[in-house]
């Protein structure tokens, strides 16, 4: 049987290889916050406080995710690499160890969650009223954590044997489920932000069960005996454990944004989270070729391919710079219409639009740092990128805290927030120019 490496094309033909990744990653990338882009803007017409209370909930989560996206990209990265040496088998035995970590962490967020919603939102200093949306929120959503983290788990699993296409059909499915159910149940049902979480956490958990069950299928086709492995569970957190220390650097410096627009004042805060809902998206589509690096480094390292590595490295930076420079003019061009989209407050528009041009300038940035974060993680590089993480999230304090200390508005925040992506793009193509993350084997 051929090794996939061996077969490490060039030119076009790795443009062909890298899309084919890429292209359907996109969507699957694109899960989550096309979830809380839908609740952002069903919510938003419920009121200014419903939306300022919907980013206090959607930060936790996303700080839960952040903490827990090792489950994808350190799958991702281990099993390309054990399928370029040949062993589907075991690729897919760890993969599974990796499904029920998920589901082991998300049940213990969730228990934390549901009960001390409050407790949580409430150190954001927001409003009372801004608080208690939230936690309403919170509370049901976290009932989908353990579904979501299974979904990460299982995806990094089908990513890391080059399939991106059956989480793609997958998102598809849960997505137009989302928008129909939270428009049913807000609307419909009346059950206003509670609604709109319902039906987030109820697509989270059909989606679980479909990926899951699409590796769960794939490991019987190769015999691999389905059963519960604490020896295993336990190796997948322990090689998590550098790529958890980085999440938890970058979900620092997000927190840090989230805190200082929230001290802005409720507008700001609202705004805020429609600027911040349209990078995310934005930053997931980005953040598709940095997933096709993943797993085709790992393969290609796997299987000793020095050459084939860097050529991927060189041409996954180019096409994510090319497509920060795309979504930068289309900010620019539909700022307005974008602003209005997601909430019927002149105020919050006017804010939301100013940042946007910002985000404008930063997309392109924060394209070469997420290119260049996805070929180290596929490479393994999980301590360096640990240390990474604290160097830059230290680095811009000071910037953010500048913000929150002159409130200096929206716009200027979210220019600190570009030095933050500068800072990470310089430190990580330093160590892209070195030998130093080229480990080869299984």
């Amino acid at each position: 049987m051929t090794n996939p490496a061996d077969r490490a094309p060039r030119g076009a033909s790795l443009n062909r290889e890298v899309l084919a990744l890429a292209i359907p990653a996109f969507a699957t990338l694109i899960a989550e916050p096309m979830l809380v882009l839908a609740d952002t803007f069903i919510v938003g017409h419920l009121g200014t406080p419903h939306l300022g209370g919907l980013t206090l909930a959607s930060n936790v989560v996303g700080i839960v995710v952040g903490l827990s996206v090792f489950l994808a990209y350190g799958t991702t990265a281990m099993v390309s690499r054990r399928l370029g040496a040949g062993d589907r088998a075991g690729a897919l035995s760890s993969g599974i160890d990796g499904m029920v970590l998920g589901a082991l962490l998300g049940l213990v967020v969730a228990a934390v969650l549901v009960p001390f919603a409050p407790a949580v939102l409430g150190l954001y200093g927001a409003s009372a009223e801004v608080t208690a949306l939230g936690a309403a929120y919170l509370r049901v959503v976290a009932l989908g954590l353990p579904a979501l983290l299974v979904i990460l788990a299982s995806t990094g699993v089908l990513r890391g044997l080059q399939d991106t296409r059956t989480p793609l059909r997958v998102v598809v499915t849960i997505n137009l489920l989302n928008i129909a159910l939270n428009v049913a149940l807000v609307y419909g049902a009346g059950w206003g932000i509670v609604g709109a979480a319902t039906g987030t956490a109820v697509s989270q958990w059909i989606g679980a069960a479909l990926l899951g069950g699409a590796v769960v299928r794939g490991a019987r086709r190769e015999g691999v005996r389905l059963r519960f492995a604490p020896g295993g569970v336990l190796a997948a957190a322990r090689l998590g454990g550098w790529l958890v220390v980085r999440n938890a650097a970058l979900q620092l410096a997000l927190l840090l944004t989230t805190v200082t627009a929230a001290s802005l004042g409720t507008t700001a805060l609202a705004a805020h989270q429609v600027v911040n809902t349209l990078w995310h998206t934005v930053a997931y589509g980005v953040d598709a070729f940095a997933i096709a690096a993943q797993a085709l480094v790992g393969l290609r390292l796997g299987a000793g391919d020095v050459r084939g590595a860097r050529a991927v490295l060189g041409r996954v930076v180019a096409w994510g710079v090319g497509f920060g420079v795309v979504v930068g003019v289309l900010a620019v061009l539909l700022r307005g219409p974008l602003s209005g989209a997601f909430s019927p407050d002149p105020a919050v528009q006017d804010a939301a639009g100013a940042a946007l041009l910002v985000l404008a300038l930063i997309a392109p940035i924060g394209a070469v740092a997420f290119q260049l974060d996805g070929v180290l993680i596929g490479a393994g590089d999980a301590r360096f990128l640990a240390l990474a993480g604290i160097a830059t999230t230290l680095a811009y304090a000071p910037f953010v805290g500048a913000v929150w200390a002159t409130s200096a508005g929206l716009a200027w925040l979210w220019a600190a927030y570009g030095a933050w992506l500068a800072f990470r793009s310089v430190v990580l193509g330093l160590r892209t120019r070195s030998d130093r993350w080229l480990r080869l084997g299984a």
